[in-house]
This record gives structure tokens, C-alpha cells and sequence, in this order.
């Protein structure tokens, strides 16, 4: 199927590793320009390159740091200025869950709290109303929110509250920009294989004393289709969503962990 995406262009936060750099990779491989920002230039000039060099299109690379509103201006001005325009916007910057796991309330700050928060839900709502009036302008327009899995499960109290606001914000974007052409969704990974992954198996297998692929079977059987969900596997659900080809889903969530077991959502 065609997504017709082709001489599109996109801002992907977070899109110098993990997730984020795989949906920027798919979004360049269907045809579309292609902004990346994160904090980190470095990172982002490597994932320019590689992305560039297996895709052939145009990826640059801005810094930026979503938990500020001036920064997030900034890089849209100049996304605007390269691009000319903003038809897709995804939103993947956030500090990575782990460093909040815990449902200890003794454990839990407030600092831990806002960071998380400011830096996930107001980053993304600072990057959809920013970009928002050039997508008005246009007439069209796509915003995808990555949120995750934790907003439907308890044992990470931080987790699962900046998840749920994500939902509840891109649910208020929906009804806002939808008239004016702009859809927007939320995709909620679960369990999924980035650079990271090797790193945090060989530590899980050393900690429990079983094998690298033993742990890779754990993983695996978080999911009902018993296979670890690989960060293209959500870029592809991206790419969809990012397309005219997605009219009919606005506001709505997608979870793409596999299949959670037991659960029922409607």
C-alpha cells in the first residue's frame, strides 16, 4: 500500500536512538523529510548519517530540549526554515522509565515527578502547539504521541501517570485540530528491542543467573505473540498513522506491545 507520504516532512523528537530513530529511519524510507532533535548532537549527527546513508533522504539533525518552551520555538523556526512546512509531528523525547521505577510511595519525589512530567507531557504539548499553527496553515497535519504501555498497568506510579496524561492530551488535540485537517494519536509500546536491549538482558541474565537467551525468552513471553517487539515493528504503525492513509483514527490509542496478556481494553 501506498501511504503516500512521499515529499512529506517531519519533526521526530527523541529520534537520535531507540524508537525514535526508527520511525525517523521509516519515515525516510517512505519518502519523507525528516527533522531529528534530541539533546545530544552528537547522537543525532550519527543517526543523521546512518539513517542517510541506508535511506538516501534528507535527515537533519537540531538540538533541543523539550522541557523548554524557547528550545522547542527555536527548533521549529528552524525546521520551518529548512523545510518550508510541518505536516507530521512525532513526539518521542522523554526520560527513559526505567530511571522511575518505583511504586514505593516512600521513594517517590517530587523532582522525580516533574522532571518526568515536564519533560514528557508538557514537552509534547510545548512541540504540538508550536507546531500546530503551521499545520493550520496547511490544512493538514499529523501529531503522534509515543507514550506507553505503563498508562494501562500499575507498578511504576510516574509511568503510568505521565502515560495517562499523554493520552488525555492527545485526546484534547483531537478534538481541537481535527477540523482543521490535523489527526492525533497515541502509540503505546510495551517491551521493545532498541540499543539498549543487549545492555539490560546480559545485566538481567547475570543478575538471575541464566543465559542470554534465557532472558531473551523472558522478554519475549511478556507479549502474547511470544516474540520481542523490535522498535521497527512500531516505526511501521507510525508511518501509517503519519499518512493521509489514517483519516478514520483520531484521538484514539494503538498498543503495539504484542498483545498484553489477560487484559481487556474497549
Amino acid at each position: 500500500m501506498n501511504l503516500n507520504l512521499e515529499g512529506k516532512t517531519a519533526i521526530v523528537t527523541g529520534g537520535s536512538l531507540g524508537i525514535g530513530k526508527a520511525i525517523a529511519r521509516q519515515l525516510s524510507f517512505e519518502g519523507v523529510d525528516v527533522i531529528i532533535s534530541s539533546r545530544n548532537l552528537n547522537n543525532l549527527e550519527a543517526a543523521a548519517r546512518d539513517i542517510t546513508a541506508e535511506t538516501g533522504g534528507k535527515v537533519i539533525p537540531i538540538v533541543v530540549d523539550t522541557g523548554n518552551q524557547k528550545s522547542v520555538e527555536s527548533m521549529v523556526e528552524q525546521a520551518v526554515t529548512i523545510l518550508n512546512r510541518i505536516d507530521i509531528l512525532v513526539n518521542c523525547a522523554a526520560q527513559p522509565s526505567s530511571r522511575s521505577v518505583t511504586s514505593d510511595l516512600d521513594d517517590l519525589t517530587e523532582d522525580q515527578f516533574w522532571l518526568d512530567m515536564n519533560v514528557k507531557v508538557m514537552g509534547y504539548l510545548r512541540c504540538a502547539k508550536t507546531v500546530a499553527p503551521h499545520m493550520k496553515q496547511n490544512g493538514w497535519g499529523r501529531i503522534i504521541n509515543i507514550s506507553g504501555l505503563n498508562a494501562r498497568q500499575s507498578g511504576n506510579t510516574i509511568g503510568s501517570m505521565r502515560n495517562v496524561s499523554v493520552v488525555a492530551m492527545t485526546k484534547n488535540l483531537a478534538e481541537e485540530l481535527g477540523p482543521h485537517g490535523i489527526n492525533s494519536t497515541v502509540v503505546h509500546p510495551g517491551a521493545t528491542r532498541t540499543e539498549r536491549t543487549f545492555e539490560n538482558l546480559t545485566n538481567q541474565a547475570e543478575s538471575l543467573g541464566i543465559s542470554f537467551s534465557e532472558a531473551e525468552e523472558l522478554m519475549a513471553n511478556t507479549n502474547s505473540v511470544r516474540k520481542i517487539i523490535d522498535a521497527s515493528d512500531i516505526a511501521y504503525i507510525v508511518a501509517f498513522l503519519a499518512s493521509p492513509r489514517s483519516i478514520a483514527i483520531n484521538g484514539d490509542v494503538i498498543a503495539a506491545g504484542g498483545g498484553t496478556s489477560k487484559d481487556i481494553h474497549y
